[in-house]
């Protein structure tokens, strides 16, 4: 009766029933935590038959684990469901790793082999059907329990539920910031679900790890897969990595500092070591400059004057020992800027250009001028009768030169103005152009068709007169 999946039993993340060997289906045993699956690298081993080891390390839901002694000798393998003694009753559980391996897991944690329980078989088909039908009714119970703690107004929250095998108890897991007392909500759990209560109290570390959940990197959270112990992570260790101290970027969703942060400290340490101290004050002959900065993959630090500390200068790590050794021989250096020119900061640029109100407004008037410029070349260049959409500019009007045959004119008479002769409208009549006017100044002179308005008023006559 083994199950093929390397997970722990957790009714949250199930991959459902599976048939065994022997053929009979196996409870939902398969979850999200495969980091309780251990590679036997010892199997292929023969050992002796007296010092053959008779404990074997079984798992339970979510990351449990424990050790338990093989009384009856029963041929037992990785992934076997077996039923283990318990108090009160049995338990049941996978088992994760047997042979010699067993014996170093056992000395690594501390285990007492006098306080080890025993094996009682493997489970039967009644025991794998108590223990299924005990899995389906621990969410029920959770959220119950969570009611009943908000009831009875306890600064407390129920992170996870657990049954026995056997459903002869049930195991609260709960993360709290103060000491809580149980004695009225022993008694509602116990009137409630008509079962003995366990209470345990984790950490919020712990808590991360039962519930699992997607990292700030897109990945599962390391506590949920595959990391077994939880090392302290301090302010130091983000301090040590150059990182800017932020709780909010540098917990995780257990509101703790994020475990990862101890993965690249050894190598951050070991390149730190080839650093100056990070306190190093350099004597220069403009003055005294400390180190504001280190760049642990460049290996460049930045120096600055105490008394002008906005421009920054970047060394080689070789550089800075130099002006050390100098230092410590009584010389004054080169004033920072002669020994190397600093580069423009872009950080300050930014933090000016925001700080400024009429940046937009600058911008937006250097474009409306340089858009207005163009639009008078364009003008000045483009031919008359073109360039649709660009202003006109209308020239002003030139004065109809003087006629000297009025008298050949039949027409005309003395003192008037010819009168002008009606022409079709589809005809035009003659049209004199001016140089540079549009299509929209080239008409007539004469308009027959536009109406003379007489004069209202007589003109004003002179006072003197």
């Amino acid at each position: 009766m083994s199950c093929g999946c390397k997970t722990s039993g957790d009714s949250a993340h199930s991959c459902g029933p599976k048939k065994t060997a022997s053929g009979c289906e196996s409870v939902n045993t398969c979850g999200n935590s495969y980091k309780l699956s251990v590679f036997d690298w010892l199997s292929d081993i023969n050992n002796p038959a007296p010092n053959r080891c008779d404990f074997v390390e079984v798992r339970f839901k979510n990351d449990r684990k424990s050790f338990y002694k093989n009384v009856n000798n029963i041929p037992l393998h990785i992934g076997s469901v077996i039923t283990v003694e318990s108090s009160p009753g049995h338990d049941v559980g996978v088992v994760s790793l047997t042979g010699e391996l067993v014996k170093i897991q056992m000395k690594k944690k501390k285990f007492s082999e006098e306080s080890a329980l025993k094996i009682y078989r493997q489970a039967n088909q009644k025991d794998l059907e108590v223990w299924q039908e005990a899995r389906k009714k621990e969410e029920g119970v959770k959220l119950e329990a969570r009611k009943i703690a908000h009831r009875l107004n306890l600064e407390m929250k129920v992170t996870d539920v657990e049954y026995q095998g056997d459903s002869s108890k049930i195991t609260f897991y709960y993360t709290a910031d103060n000491r809580i007392d149980f004695r009225q909500l022993i008694k509602d759990y116990a009137g409630t679900f008509r079962t003995k209560i366990d209470m345990k109290q984790i950490g919020f570390r712990q808590e991360a790890a039962k519930v699992g959940g997607i990292g700030s990197c897109g990945r599962e959270l390391c506590c949920s897969t595959w990391l077994t112990d939880f090392r302290s992570v301090n302010t130091n260790v983000a301090r040590y990595q150059q990182l800017s101290i932020n709780p909010q970027k540098l917990a995780g969703q257990c509101g703790k500092l994020k475990c990862c942060l101890n993965y690249e400290l050894d190598s951050y340490l070991d390149a730190l070591s080839n650093f100056p101290s990070s306190s190093t004050m350099l004597e220069t002959e403009k003055g005294k400059a400390f180190c504001i900065k280190i760049d642990v993959f460049k290996k460049k630090m930045w120096f600055a004057y105490v008394d002008s500390s906005m421009a920054w200068y970047d060394f080689d790590i070789d550089l800075v020992k130099k002006l050390i050794a100098k230092n410590k021989r009584g010389e004054r250096i080169l004033p920072l800027e002669d020994l190397k020119q600093p580069e423009p900061s872009t950080h300050n640029i930014d933090l000016i250009q925001e700080n400024n109100v009429d940046r937009f407004e600058k911008k937006n008037r250097g474009n409306r001028n340089r858009n207005n410029q163009n639009k008078q070349n364009n003008n000045q260049q483009a031919p008359s009768g073109q360039g649709q959409g660009q202003k006109r500019t209308r020239p002003e009007r030139q004065e109809r030169p003087e006629r000297s045959d009025k008298a050949e004119n039949p027409n005309t008479q003395s003192g008037n103005q010819p009168r002008p002769q009606k022409q079709h409208p589809q005809q035009k009549g003659p049209v004199e152009k001016v140089e540079g006017n549009s299509d929209a100044d080239n008409k007539p002179q004469n308009n027959p068709n536009k109406k003379k308005f007489k004069k209202k008023f007589p003109p004003k006559k002179d006072k003197d007169a």
